[in-house]
């Protein structure tokens, strides 16, 4: 009898099977999009256990413990590292049909080599094994990525870090690469005016620049992008709600920003012209320095306050929100396409709903300078999971070119988290043998081969231009 995880598996003809094992499988990572921690990998920590490398800060988990039952005690509580881990072991029997069910199984096989299906009875035995292996400096951080064939990875990063630990690892020369991501979220945060004036002390304290006026914070960020690039830097990210792009003058701007000196709450209209303005800029900044933007939308964060009070963001309780996407996405590309100042982009949807809204948006400022200049981006947090993926692959075969699509990233805080790119690779694999099988693509496996092993990793190196780095 196989075993659950068997070579073969999510591969359902025999041609999926070649294209994976002789075209997908050896080809190495760039993740271009996550939030591991740059000062574990810069340091190249070991964990001392399974829990701290597996189950901190990995909200899907808690997400799914929290249903089960599991009292938050067990979850982002003070229960032992080993009552956690027993917790979540506990509930993996009820996530079939889950990712996090193909997930956790993969990942125990890929890294620990462990074919056991994880339960109440044999977690004791899995933690000790694993968290004796995670001990060891062969499971180090870098190695566990190294294992993976990860060979660059983009971390994501306030305009207010130092950047040491990117810094840090330049200098060294390390084989891994490790390069930061811009990612301004917090300093346009113009709904909270506290929040708001402790982020302008953050990044006037780093910067050494006194703010008094809207030119001077501007000065401030532009100064901390060129910082950014003088460190590797050449991507940009944003995780917003929606694209603002709101008709405001400088002047408009300059005042509204004066009122929030001020400690003077904004109404919603002036809090969405402030934001376009600063993403208009920032966008402008983008392309002057031949940067990629992404843009992730559609989230609705911290739904409960309650818990948002007793934990704070990140911990498990956003959502997919409704947001109407398509006429300020338009405004605000074509603005930046009017004025030259368009850069390769990136866009990601959370609601499923935006699918072929994002696969056609793309297809209006594709001109022709740059081969997949503007990209749907993969499948994104709740849409990371089987279903999610193979219609965002559809979607975008339908509408636009997979064959100049960059390929998967993880998106994830956790190290053990890169199996997810094997599995995105098996479902593109076997969408495409499955093509080859039923007549609707040419029996050509170097031909098909040479588009899986583009999206798997090539397009990716050529589109963020990191050829030196690898």
């Amino acid at each position: 009898m196989k075993a659950f995880l068997h070579d073969d598996f999510l591969l359902q003809s025999p041609a999926a099977i070649r294209l994976y094992h002789d075209y997908a499988a050896n080809m190495p990572i760039i993740d271009y999009h996550n939030h591991l921690p740059a000062q574990q990998i810069a340091d190249d920590i070991c964990f001392n256990n399974l829990t701290q490398a597996w189950l901190q800060g990995d909200h899907y988990k808690w997400r799914a413990m929290r249903t089960h039952g599991v009292a938050e005690k067990c979850i982002t509580g003070d229960a032992s590292d080993r009552d956690k881990f027993l917790q979540w072991a506990a509930t993996v029997p009820y996530t079939v049909r889950n990712p996090l069910f193909h997930w956790t199984h993969l990942e125990l096989k890929r890294y620990f080599g462990i074919d056991e299906l994880l339960t109440a009875e044999t977690a004791g035995s899995i933690y000790d094994r694993c968290s004796e292996m995670l001990q060891s400096p062969l499971y180090s951080v870098r190695n566990l990525l190294q294992m993976m064939k990860v060979k660059l990875v983009c971390t994501t990063d306030d305009p207010a870090d130092t950047l040491g630990y990117h810094i840090a690892m330049r200098q060294e020369g390390a084989v891994l690469k490790m390069l930061p991501a811009f990612r301004p979220d917090m300093a346009m945060k113009v709904e909270d005016p506290v929040a708001f004036g402790y982020y302008l002390q953050k990044i006037s304290e780093v910067s050494g620049s006194s703010i008094h006026t809207l030119d001077d914070y501007m000065k401030v960020l532009k100064s901390r992008h060129e910082f950014f690039a003088a460190v590797g830097c050449s991507v940009s990210d944003h995780g917003l709600e929606e694209i603002y792009a709101e008709v405001i003058t400088n002047e408009t701007a300059s005042a509204l920003f004066d009122k929030l000196l001020a400690g003077m709450p904004l109404n919603q209209a002036e809090i969405r012209q402030l934001k376009s303005w600063f993403l208009y800029a920032f966008a402008t900044w983008d392309h002057a320095s031949g940067w990629v933007q992404q843009y992730h939308l559609g989230a609705l964060r911290n739904n409960n306050k309650r818990m948002l009070q007793a934990l704070g963001p990140d911990t498990g309780w956003d959502s997919i929100g409704d947001w109407q996407q398509a006429s300020a996405l338009s405004r605000f590309l074509n603005r930046l396409d009017e004025d030259n100042t368009l850069a390769k982009t990136i866009l990601y949807n959370l609601n499923p709903a935006d699918n072929a809204l994002m696969a056609t948006m793309i297809g209006n400022f594709n001109d022709g300078s740059v081969a997949g200049k503007i990209q749907w981006g993969s499948a994104w947090w709740f849409l990371d999971q089987k279903e999610g993926m193979v219609n965002q692959l559809n979607t975008l075969s339908n509408m636009s070119l997979i064959s100049q699509f960059v390929g998967m990233l993880t998106d994830s805080r956790s190290f053990l988290s890169f199996p997810r790119h094997e599995y995105f690779r098996r479902l593109l694999c076997n969408l495409f043998g499955q093509d080859m099988e039923n007549g609707e693509l040419p029996n050509d496996f170097n031909w098909m081969g040479g588009i899986i092993q583009d999206i798997c990793f090539n397009n990716a190196r050529d589109y963020f231009g990191w050829k030196n780095y690898l």
